[in-house]
């Protein structure tokens, strides 16, 4: 019997023993979309409705203009309003606000007079993320309302139209330049865009991990794999034999996943489909030799699936899935080139986002094809030795 004979039965064995089990299919196609949902919603950097309490000590049609284009756009909500400073510091301190902004008295003359003026933006940094952001979007949405106001001020005057105001963030510049800014490839920043097609390296990554890691245990705690061993087939076969079941199993997650994403997300696609299979495939790969390893220093399942996880967190979190990679230490930011996670990252948010081709992308597809071929050869020769 030929060696494509031999893996081809021990392939229609793998895939019969995996789908007899209706849970398991249950876990293989429902549980990816249900991760997918509830990711893609759940992990969101957006700011909407932020609590921002007002201490405006003008009290006029000036101030309250301001405060209306702060949460015209839905950004940000008056969660209290005094005049007192204990109140807005109590604001802050409970928790009970995340921005605070105080308007001083004078501000609507020295709006009318064309005088530079100011207002103060306080910000809640305990969580720096949502402070930054919160913070971004006030001073721009404050500095719009500063340059539309003040040429409102000076075309009523009969002067040229420029900046009056001085706030922070600024939009113009002095000479009456208008800086108008524009994000590409995500011009609403909206962090769904960014974290979804994440969300499906993910997802492919643990259910390659997971059905391999625990397949090859299983097989041992039920005495199956010693009959293996006593088969025709080589150490090579067998990893064949139950890897490409799962790898079939994988791409079809990552097809259902991304027409979930790109139907229920309204992620945009903008690059070439067979370039992102074909670093699915790669990348898939080398998650299945991640799995293949763990599953040949695990005497259990249970021992296997704490050892998946102590790997996937570390892989998670040096990935750049939830913090940029480039803000990192050093030392951190060198051990991440071994995540063969964060390469998969880099060309799908390309692919996804930018266009991105292979002439783009080739150090990454280089590096994870580089990872995936030493990852099956250590997982090979470590399985054959357990042979003998």
């Amino acid at each position: 019997m030929s060696g494509r004979i031999r893996i081809s039965r021990l392939v229609r064995k793998e895939l019969r023993q995996i789908f007899r089990d209706p849970r398991t299919k249950r876990i293989i196609f429902a549980s990816p979309v249900i991760q997918l949902l509830a990711f893609g919603y759940a992990v969101n950097t957006d700011v909407r409705g932020t609590a921002t309490f007002v201490q405006d000590h003008d009290r006029t049609a000036e101030s309250r203009s301001l405060v209306e284009s702060l949460t015209a756009a839905g950004y940000f909500r008056v969660a209290g309003a005094s005049t007192r400073d204990r109140d807005l510091t109590e604001a802050l301190d409970h928790g009970r606000a995340v921005i605070g902004l105080v308007i001083p008295a004078g501000f609507a003359r020295d709006v009318q007079s064309g005088r530079p003026t100011s207002v103060q933006l306080l910000v809640d940094g305990t969580n720096s993320n949502t402070g930054t952001v919160a913070q971004g979007y006030a001073s721009r949405t404050i500095a719009q309302w500063g340059v539309a106001r003040g040429r409102e001020v000076r075309a009523a005057a009969g002067a040229p139209v420029g900046a009056s105001l001085t706030m922070p963030g600024d939009a113009s510049l002095p000479g009456g330049v208008d800086l108008r800014v524009r994000a590409w490839f995500n011009p609403d920043l909206v962090s769904r865009v960014y974290n979804v097609p994440a969300v499906i390296g993910l997802i492919v990554l643990l259910m390659s991990m997971l059905l391999t890691s625990l397949g090859v245990v299983r097989e041992r705690e039920m005495g199956t794999l010693d009959q293996l061993l006593v088969s025709p087939l080589s150490a090579g076969e067998l990893m064949l034999g139950k890897t490409l079941p799962v790898a079939g199993i994988a791409m079809a997650q990552l097809t259902l996943v991304t027409v979930v994403g790109l139907l229920w997300f309204q992620v945009p696609f903008r690059g070439d489909p067979v370039v992102l299979l074909a670093a699915a495939g790669v990348f898939i790969l080398a998650g299945l030799s991640m799995g293949l390893i763990i599953s040949t220093i695990s005497s259990t399942q249970q021992e296997a699936f704490l050892g998946m996880f102590l790997v996937v967190f570390p892989v998670i979190i040096l990935s750049g899935f939830l913090y940029p990679v480039d803000t990192m230490p050093y030392l951190f930011e060198r051990l991440s080139l071994a995540n063969p996670l964060r390469h998969f990252l880099e060309i799908v948010r390309a692919v996804f986002l930018k266009g991105a081709g292979f002439t783009d992308l080739w150090v990454q597809f280089a590096t994870l094809t580089g990872m995936a071929a030493a990852g099956l050869l250590y997982a090979t020769r470590r399985f054959a030795r357990s042979m003998v």
